[in-house]
């Protein structure tokens, strides 16, 4: 008797996904096809359809499997650093955007790739600026523990994540160095701490 071949769907969506932000990388969103991506991904193309009836319904488990992951990295960084006092916290939170790896680059260059597409596809404007209440919130907790003076601790970190933002899309096209874009947003941590 044969026994059947245990398949891990959520690998092979996982697979898909990064055979979406290869090609989108390499040739921007519009060169990304579904039989590209089953190519890229070495299955087939009734596997791609199989998980994912549509480009949009692919391009949008992509968005948010990066999205997860860039989310994750931050998580990581601040488990790693839990015990360094709030300013080191905030720093780490924040540069977490502008990181030099390849890996933070490539999920930025996708998610770069994607945000045309946001004007005609709001679900994916949701997906990629979900304005995270609770990330806001985390952030003004972090600045009001280690500002030194007074000011607005929730607008100033809207303004953090903000530049942080602005500053992860130059590193991901290529306008700024990491190292450069790192001493634009260190400026501005410290404008918003010192007192």
């Amino acid at each position: 008797m044969r026994v059947p071949k245990v398949v891990d769907h959520e690998e092979r969506r996982g697979r898909l996904a990064e055979a979406v932000w290869a090609l989108a990388v390499r040739g921007g969103l519009e060169g990304v096809t579904l039989r590209g991506v089953a190519a890229e991904a070495g299955v087939s193309m009734g596997q791609v359809q199989h998980y994912f009836p549509t480009m949009e319904a692919l391009v949008r488990d992509a968005l948010e499997r990066a999205v997860r992951e860039l989310n994750a990295r931050i998580e990581r960084s601040i488990l790693a650093i839990a015990d360094a006092g709030a300013a080191v916290v905030l720093r780490e939170c924040l540069h977490a955007l502008i990181r030099p790896d390849e890996e933070s680059t490539r999920l930025l260059r996708f998610s770069v790739a994607v945000l045309g597409r946001t004007i005609s596809d709001p679900t994916l404007a949701r997906v990629l600026a979900p304005g995270d209440d609770e990330l806001l919130s985390f952030t003004a907790g972090l600045i009001a523990t280690a500002r030194r003076g007074t000011g607005d601790d929730r607008l100033d970190a809207d303004i953090c994540w903000s530049l942080a933002t602005s500053l992860g899309v130059d590193v991901a096209i290529g306008h700024r160095t990491p190292e450069d874009a790192r001493a634009v947003l260190d400026y501005q941590i410290d404008r918003v701490l010192r007192p």
